[in-house]
């Protein structure tokens, strides 16, 4: 019920209260007339009759309403010729006009000062109200807590059975409810049908929507609904408009609140996902450090036996699998060291013009050292293009890319390293392609994230942890440039992009 209804249902008895005072007002007059009292004692007594209707009724009209009806009074019964509104006397116009005058001042004061009055009552409520909200609040120590704490200090202001239901981080309303009912007791209920209830308040063009039991007030949170406040249909319907107000305050102190907690658990989930991070990191640097002294031994001893053995023999292949697999465990060493490096910043970049074919045919002759019986085809502009760049990390990320492709296409398949300049954004375009069997849909938004392996197949798909692609996107951000992963537009294959700027900047060299 807005204030609007409440003013009319009080009309008639304010008319009652003004007419009633206007005529004991009047009878007053009678016996002070009757007693050879002054007139002005009459005067006086309708002033004080006016001042008493605007203390006692709502708003200027009646104050001013009676001022009027006064002087008409004092004019009809106490001035000659009496019962008459005639006037003999024309001094009694000045009389008339002081003293409504007189008395439209005083009702308009005293009614502005009882206004005034009013709304620092209502200011003082809704302060107290919010406050004890907040500081119920303080405490919370998750969304349940604070739906609970809610539910209790809205139903003990507003008098009423108020319900609280929470939204999931995805958006979906929880499957239940909690309601207070009475003083010292909250029950949970379920929810008939959390989608339509989703749907409606996600569209909701209102402050509330309007169910066959509640008023449902949402609670918007800084990025998303956080739940709703539900008010009976009963209580709602009967809530003056400061009421309204003040439920708006505090379903604005609930989102605070459910915003500060979801903040808080957010920090915490992060400061353990850094120390899940770091510990992993720590424990891969040192497994790495550890491994790479031996490996470079077993390489170099395969080598070796290599260089003993001739190439038909079977020793030879031995010692070239040994080499093989040394040099990928070798590799992806190097590309945990990197990696670490890089998470903690201590991996400097030493950036300055390097020919662009060298630094692919370095990548290629350690590919094809890798594997021999695999080519690769080279695309790269006839003059000689010049990048800033770090030229042994950026040989890393085209390495782990050429690696890649190769663990993920049969013998056959064709591999190539394609370098372009776009001269519109003024940045070298590295591309590694090949024929396989190309990315899923579902894969290629991670195929750069840390550990993500995808499903496609190939002779060595299995040996992939989901760390070389992941190296490249950190080392290319490093230099300024950008990754990406799609499908071969011309046909099966898939393709792996990098960018690297073109210009020369200031910070040749930069952690």
């Amino acid at each position: 019920m807005t204030e609007m209804d409440q003013r009319k249902k009080r009309v008639p008895a304010q008319i009652l209260i003004t007419i009633g005072l206007i005529a004991l007002a009047t009878g007053i007059g009678w016996g002070f007339r009757r007693l050879s009292f002054p007139e002005t004692n009459i005067v006086v007594t309708y002033i004080l009759c006016v001042l008493l209707v605007a203390r006692l009724t709502n708003g200027y009209l009646y104050g001013i309403a009676s001022s009027v009806l006064a002087t008409a009074a004092f004019n009809y019964f106490f001035t000659s010729p009496y019962y008459t509104f005639s006037v003999y006397d024309p001094n009694y116009w000045i009389t008339f006009f002081i003293m409504t005058l007189t008395a439209v001042v005083t009702s308009a004061l005293t009614t502005k000062v009882k206004q005034t009055a009013w709304i620092a009552r209502q200011n003082e409520a809704e302060t107290s109200a919010l406050f004890q909200l907040t500081n119920r609040l303080t405490d919370a120590v998750d969304k349940e807590t604070i739906a609970n704490l809610s539910v209790q200090t809205i139903s003990e202001i507003l008098r009423c059975d108020a319900a609280c239901l929470c939204f999931q981080k995805n958006g979906s309303p929880d499957s239940s409810f909690v309601q207070q009912h009475g003083m010292n007791r909250q029950v949970r209920r379920e929810v008939d049908d959390t989608e339509s209830l989703r749907h409606r308040i996600e569209n909701l063009r209102s402050p509330y929507d309007v169910n066959a039991e509640f008023y449902d007030c949402p609670i918007y949170g800084r990025e998303s609904i956080l739940g709703i406040v539900r008010i009976p249909v009963d209580t709602a319907r009967q809530m003056t408009d400061a009421q309204t107000r003040l439920l708006h305050s505090m379903i604005e102190s609930i989102a605070l609140a459910m915003d500060r907690f979801i903040s808080a658990q957010a920090r915490v989930e992060s400061n353990e996902e850094a120390m899940r991070q770091r510990d992993r990191s720590n424990l891969l640097r040192a497994i790495s450090h550890d491994l790479r002294t031996p490996l470079s031994g077993i390489m170099g001893a395969s080598e070796m036996l290599m260089s003993l053995t001739r190439d038909d023999e079977e020793r030879y292949q031995l010692a070239f699998g040994i080499y093989k697999d040394a040099d990928w465990l070798h590799s992806m060493v190097e590309n945990i060291l990197n990696l670490t490096r890089l998470q903690e910043g201590k991996l400097i970049i030493h950036k300055q013009p390097e020919a662009v074919e060298e630094v692919v045919g370095v990548a290629v002759a350690a590919l094809s050292k890798r594997a021999p019986d695999r080519s690769m085809i080279v695309h790269i502009p006839k003059e000689v293009l010049m990048v800033a760049m770090d030229a042994r990390l950026i040989e890393q990320v085209l390495v782990n890319l050429l690696d890649n492709a190769l663990c993920h296409t049969k013998q056959n398949d064709e591999i190539s390293v394609c370098v372009q300049v776009d001269t519109r954004s003024s940045q070298a375009v590295f591309t590694v392609a090949d024929r396989g069997s190309g990315i899923s849909e579902t894969d290629l938004p991670h195929v750069f994230d840390m550990f993500y392996t995808t499903q496609r197949s190939g002779p060595d798909a299995r040996r992939g942890i989901g760390l070389g692609l992941a190296i490249c996107k950190s080392i290319v951000a490093a230099h300024g440039g950008t990754v990406m992963a799609r499908n071969r537009a011309d046909g099966a294959g898939a393709e792996l992009v990098f960018t690297l700027p073109m210009e020369e900047r200031a910070d040749a060299e930069t952690k």
